[in-house]
């Protein structure tokens, strides 16, 4: 009996289950009779490829009260506005040349009311979508024709030339396998044949060096000895202890009571004083740049931490923290590299992995009259030349990621922003005046006289952050 209990209780739930599947068909409209497929889908993406810059057509620009009195010098009357009969189409009042300024009076209605307007100082025929709204005019460098924008993105316009006689499209065409023009006729999407610009519309100015401000906290007035800090720095950034860990420890051993509240405390405001010493030392560089980008935890998201480091000096020279691994948090963690270059060399590249916003960057930064290269490495095996060829200095800013992680691990994430970047800037500078390097037969990698002498660790803490406040206060005086 009880075989047949089962059987039929079985039967009963492949029923249900049908009649689930089908309303979830009717609810998402996607069917829920499809079986998964064991194999993982293994569908090639097309790779971000970068475009020469347009060529810009800059729009003249003229002033209507200069036209009127060189009409008047040369003419030797005034020109009058226009004369509207009354049955003329209006010209609304609001209304002026985009080209020259002039206002509604000088204006005729061009077409009888459709749209299209005449300067009668400039003689320029515009309507609402006129090409001298514009700042500027974008054309083809291959063809010469007008760029048409196709899409919106966060940081930037998508422009593309679409003219079908282009020398671009048709040499991209004309270059296709056969499998190749299969693939284009039944997905035009997949291969990219025509030029491309991205116009980026982000409110950055590369290179702007700003002065450093003092900032807002005063140290001489924490409740700890500037030994004691130099303690709580010591365990808790050298050794990666977490902040509770750090409070124990000082209690068990050194005998001084103190939060792990105080200690992060403690740790955002000198933070804010190492920053701007950090970020403004004058740092003997090489030639030898790359970047990567590891995750960290701060209000129980993901953020992203951009680190970009000299891998011969095994200095830390960009460390920006982001909610988003997007194109302007690369731009920003690149510009924090070039403002450290006394000049920027005519072979300057950077090795990083095949996230396409470094080329995007790379981008901008052209628009911006800043030419460099970018090497990426991408995968875990060689599978070009590129690859092959800067895979180690990869490998070396992967392994700046494990150092990170292991300071990093006994926090469990950071409960705001600011305790996450305060940390990552302690880290950066105990890692680049601090730390002892194998590679650099056991010295720091920006050696100061003032540490050197100093035989313990958290005198050298303290000295540092005493070297820091005077620098900001020399800059400020």
């Amino acid at each position: 009996m009880y075989p047949q209990i089962i059987t039929y209780l079985l039967t009963f739930i492949n029923y249900q289950e049908h009649i689930i599947r089908t309303l979830l068909t009717l609810l998402i409209g996607k069917s829920m009779f499809d079986k998964p497929k064991e194999a993982p889908v293994n569908q090639p993406y097309r790779k971000l490829q970068i475009d020469d810059l347009p060529i810009i057509e800059k729009l003249e620009r003229l002033d209507y009260q200069l036209l009127l009195a060189e009409h008047l010098q040369s003419k030797g009357k005034p020109l009058k506005p226009v004369q509207r009969r009354a049955n003329s189409t209006p010209v609304p009042s609001t209304l002026c040349c985009p080209k020259c300024g002039a206002p509604s009076a000088y204006l005729y209605a061009n077409n009888g009311g459709k749209g299209q307007y005449q300067c009668k100082v400039c003689a320029c025929v515009f309507n609402k979508k006129s090409r001298y709204q514009k700042e500027a005019i974008l054309k083809c460098p291959h063809c010469l024709k007008t760029l048409e924008k196709i899409k919106e993105r966060k940081d930037f316009h998508v422009f593309k030339c679409k003219n079908d006689r282009c020398s671009y499209y048709q040499k991209n065409l004309n270059a296709m396998t056969k499998k190749e023009k299969k693939q284009f006729k039944e997905d035009p999407q997949s291969l990219k044949v025509r030029y491309i610009y991205r116009k980026f519309h982000i409110d950055y100015q590369p290179l702007s060096k700003q002065s450093p401000k003092q900032p807002k906290v005063d140290l001489s007035r924490l409740y700890v000895s500037p030994h004691t800090l130099g303690l709580i720095l010591t365990y808790h950034v050298n050794y990666g202890l977490s902040a509770r860990k750090t409070a124990a420890i000082m209690k068990d051993i050194h005998g001084v009571s103190v939060s792990h509240q105080s200690i992060l405390n403690y740790e955002n405001s000198v933070a804010l004083w190492l920053k701007p010493y950090i970020d403004y030392f004058p740092y003997e560089l090489s030639d030898q740049f790359c970047g990567d980008e590891t995750y960290i935890r701060v209000n129980g998201r993901w953020h992203y931490l951009f680190f970009f480091f000299d891998a011969v000096k095994k200095v830390i020279l960009s460390y920006p923290v982001s909610p988003n691994r997007d194109t302007a948090t690369a731009i920003r963690a690149i510009d924090e590299v070039l403002v450290k270059l006394k000049e920027i060399p005519e072979n300057l590249q950077f090795v990083v992995d095949g996230n396409p916003i470094y080329l995007l960057a790379q981008h901008f930064f052209a628009e911006n009259h800043i030419s460099f290269d970018v090497k990426q490495v991408i995968g875990l095996t060689n599978e070009d030349d590129v690859s092959r060829e800067y895979r180690p200095l990869k490998q070396i800013i992967e392994r700046l990621n494990r150092t990170f992680k292991g300071n990093y691990r006994s926090t469990h994430g950071f409960g705001s922003e600011q305790g996450s970047v305060s940390f990552v800037t302690l880290f950066v500078a105990y890692f680049n005046f601090l730390r002892p390097h194998s590679s650099l037969e056991g010295k720091v990698p920006v050696t100061l006289p003032e540490l050197e002498k100093l035989p313990t660790m958290p005198a050298r803490w303290t000295a540092l952050i005493g070297l820091a406040q005077d620098w900001i206060q020399q800059q400020s005086a």
